[in-house]
């Protein structure tokens, strides 16, 4: 976008906000996933495609040249990547949170921990792939490789082992009856969700016992008619189970309150991340190689920040938690504004000292925002709908951010900042830098005894 479309910093803002859209809608891919099974198989087949909606796009761009160099095509192959991209994080979001509630909250950090810093280790490796590629490579060339990764994802749905037993209990809880009778223990959540549905599964499972006599004996045609027509409605009434199960646990204040206040923490903070590395690279002349290179430096982060936040902060007030996140994130603000400012050259410290500094710890304390509402939502979610509600969760914190990034290519287009001119970059920073502590300011709306462990 910079160096062959010769786009301005903000549109290049824009269209990848854009592009990243479908990781806003993650709770369609999680109803779908959750409550229409395919084959009687509730993930691997979404797995599969969304292995192939990541695939296809890469090998496009690829070997299209004309589609690669129209900035309007581009983004309409990344918004079809990264859909694919989306869907397959929610379905192992599914799977972890289906790990989760039979592990016991016991272990819900140590399974996040593992998600997480499995993911990391992956993002080292690409990010080294990544810097390498971008110094050595042709861009079509790149996209190639790219398109080698979902492909050994989509290889890698071989070794999902699924069982149709998750579909026969979602089908046999799929009336909405189970939603009205079902009693929410909103003093611990999660509790009342899940037993409030192991009774309804084993009163209907009785039922069905003691009425298979009577069944088997008047097996007639209009039973089978009635049978079919049931079969046909089991994906409805799965689907409006679903809602009221989601509309059910997203009411309970412990989750709705820290919901909201996720959602708004990264509304009022413009992203203008894009914009900073065209000034890295166009006026710092850090080469982007070497940016991409130290994002490894950032993954190293990640991992350590899980470790911390597992190790020491776990059992901390969930209020204590983010309040320091924040204000570690204005600091990371503070820091981007000396480096604009160039007050860092008068001691000797390097450009590219002060943006992997910047990028490591920025990474490292994202973590202390993401952890605690990562395992409150796994523990917090009902069987069935574990997609669903946990991709909810995720969607509301990728639509924030996916909003402020529109925020941040509004305010660089306010402030006139282009490849030529980074005059007011330094006031867009200080604009982000009082979002990131506005938040501090609505920390009324987490539940004052809530822990980073459990609610």
């Amino acid at each position: 976008m910079k160096d062959m479309m010769k786009l301005s910093p903000s549109t290049s803002q824009f269209l990848v906000s854009v592009a990243y859209f479908p990781w806003s809608i993650k709770p369609v891919y999680g109803i779908l996933s959750d409550c229409i099974p395919i084959k009687q198989r509730k993930r691997t087949p979404y797995l599969i495609i969304s292995s192939c909606l990541s695939l296809f796009p890469w090998i496009i761009l690829g070997m299209s040249e004309p589609l690669r160099s129209s900035s309007n095509f581009l983004t309409a192959l990344l918004i079809v990547q990264n859909l694919g991209s989306a869907m397959a994080d929610v379905v192992v979001d599914a799977m972890i949170a289906e790990a989760v509630r039979s592990a016991g909250p016991e272990f819900a950090g140590d399974l996040q921990s593992l998600s997480w810093s499995s993911m990391a280790v992956g993002g080292i490796f690409g990010s080294l792939l990544g810097g390498y590629a971008l110094s050595n490579l042709p861009i079509h060339v790149i996209y190639i490789i790219f398109s080698a990764l979902p492909l050994f994802q989509l290889i890698s749905c071989i070794f999902v082992e699924e069982s149709p037993k998750g579909f026969e209990s979602t089908v046999d809880n799929a009336a909405p009856k189970h939603v009205v009778d079902q009693t929410v223990d909103t003093s611990s959540p999660g509790k009342g969700l899940s037993e409030s549905y192991k009774y309804e599964g084993t009163r209907r499972r009785k039922g069905a016992r003691r009425n298979s006599k009577r069944k088997s004996l008047s097996k007639r045609p209009e039973d089978h008619d009635k049978n079919n027509k049931s079969i046909n409605s089991r994906p409805y009434l799965s689907l409006k189970s679903a809602f009221f199960s989601l509309c059910t646990a997203f009411k309970q204040p412990t989750i709705l309150r820290p919901m909201a206040w996720f959602f708004f923490s990264n509304v009022a903070i413009p992203n203008i991340s894009t914009v900073m590395f065209y000034y890295q690279t166009e006026v710092l002349h850090l080469e982007a190689s070497f940016l991409g290179t130290a994002r490894v430096i950032g993954w190293f982060s990640l991992m350590l920040g899980t470790y911390i936040y597992n190790r020491y902060f776990k059992h901390k007030k969930l209020r204590n938690i983010l309040m320091f996140a924040h204000i570690g994130l204005a600091i990371i603000s503070v820091l981007d504004i000396l480096l604009v400012l160039r007050l860092h050259v008068h001691y000797g410290v390097a450009d590219k000292y002060m943006v992997l500094w910047g990028s490591a710890l920025a990474d490292a304390i994202n973590q202390f925002k993401m952890m605690p509402f990562l395992i409150l939502s796994g523990q917090l979610c009902p069987p069935g709908i574990e997609g669903t509600l946990f991709a909810l969760f995720m969607s509301i914190n990728n639509l924030g951010s996916t909003l402020g990034s529109f925020l941040g290519a509004a305010l660089a287009s306010a402030l006139s900042i282009s490849s030529a001119q980074f005059d007011n970059l330094a006031l867009g920073l200080v604009v982000q830098l009082i979002g990131t502590l506005l938040p501090v300011g609505f920390l009324f709306l987490i539940p004052k005894e809530v822990t980073g462990l459990t609610s």
